[in-house]
């Protein structure tokens, strides 16, 4: 009986101790300080960004400690919300060596591009700035553009004000410079009314799918369509379109069960990490729907910041633990892959 339940207690803690459990979920790197970002070098290591540091890390392919490579100057790490939050690599990363990072200075939410070690470029400065919303996420789509996910820092009035930057999804070439065929000439924004967009993924089929802070009620998840208005502050989830003013919201979930961060797509399926819901969610993309969400791994990390695909086919997700609301345990904050 005590050897059957020391081999219980050991298949149960393998993960901590960097093995697989029996649904094959590994714990890749632990000590990490609110990582936020995540970027697959093309030799399979990770780049991961450090919300309260300012510094980037790059863990093996296989799992290890973590070191840090980088240190950006000038992130605001005491900035509520903000701080160093997206990163994103070039997709022409093995031939120009370029990493893009979103953080937060003492005045504003910038998008920069740099090389390890190297010189900070600004891209995109101005963004509003606050104690909440800061959006951060960053990503190049299949055509070649950067995307990223801003908050309203706030004040929900900016969603809706096409002269600001806050409360959006933006568009851009990878100098920052405004591709011709943005919605709204002259403007990097692509998409309007957003409350504090937390991920952006894009299926096989180039369909960009987002997952957003709701306030009170809803949690969204977004299909993301040109120079859409997407409500925020007037709807929160699905509410009146007004003639089709608005656009609605494919899934919704209440905030006690999602606060959704980051998102990934493998083949047809949609994961969502989940915050204040301590899960991840997954979906089955059904053309411009998706199927009803189903929730994994409830409380096993608790609060689960970032999920990204790797190129081996397996899932990493980022916990945020150390965030002052989480409920830290030994080795927290960590990284752990599951299989997709």
């Amino acid at each position: 009986m005590r050897a059957a339940a020391a081999l219980l207690a050991c298949t149960v803690l393998l993960t901590a101790c960097g093995g697989a459990t029996a649904d094959g979920a590994k714990t890749i790197a632990t000590g990490l300080h609110v990582p936020w970002g995540l970027a697959f070098e093309p030799s399979g290591d990770a780049l991961v960004s450090e919300r309260t540091t300012g510094n980037i890390k790059r863990i093996p392919a296989g799992g290890g400690t973590a070191q840090t490579v980088m240190h950006l100057p000038g992130v605001d790490t005491e900035a509520g919300e903000g701080g160093l939050l997206g990163i994103a690599l070039s997709p022409d990363y093995a031939r120009d060596g370029l990493v893009y990072a979103y953080y937060t200075t003492d005045r504003d939410n910038r998008i920069v591009r740099f090389r390890l070690g190297g010189a900070v470029e600004p891209l995109v400065t101005g963004i509003a700035a606050g104690s909440i919303h800061d959006g951060g996420r960053i990503a190049f789509g299949p055509d070649g553009k950067l995307y990223a996910g801003t908050g309203e820092a706030g004040n929900g009035s900016l969603a809706q004000n096409l002269g600001s930057l806050s409360g959006k999804i933006l568009r851009m070439n990878p100098d920052g410079g405004v591709p011709d065929d943005n919605p709204f000439p002259g403007s990097l924004v692509w998409t309007y009314g957003h409350r504090n967009v937390q991920g952006l993924a894009w299926d096989r089929r180039g369909r960009l799918w987002s997952s957003e802070l709701g306030q009170n009620r809803f949690d969204e998840l977004n299909l993301i369509r040109k120079g859409r208005n997407y409500g925020w502050p007037s709807v929160e989830g699905h509410g009146d379109t007004r003639g089709g003013r608005f656009t609605n919201p494919v899934a919704t979930f209440s905030t006690s069960e999602a606060s959704p961060s980051g998102d990934a797509v493998v083949g047809s399926r949609l994961f969502v990490a989940a915050l204040g819901g301590e899960s991840l969610w997954r979906m089955t993309i059904k053309g411009t729907r998706v199927s009803k969400p189903r929730r994994l791994y409830e409380g096993r990390w608790g609060r689960l910041r970032t999920v990204a695909r790797a190129p081996d086919g397996t899932l990493w997700i980022a916990t945020s633990n150390t965030d002052d609301r989480g409920s830290p345990r030994s080795g927290d904050d960590r990284i752990v892959a599951i299989r997709a």
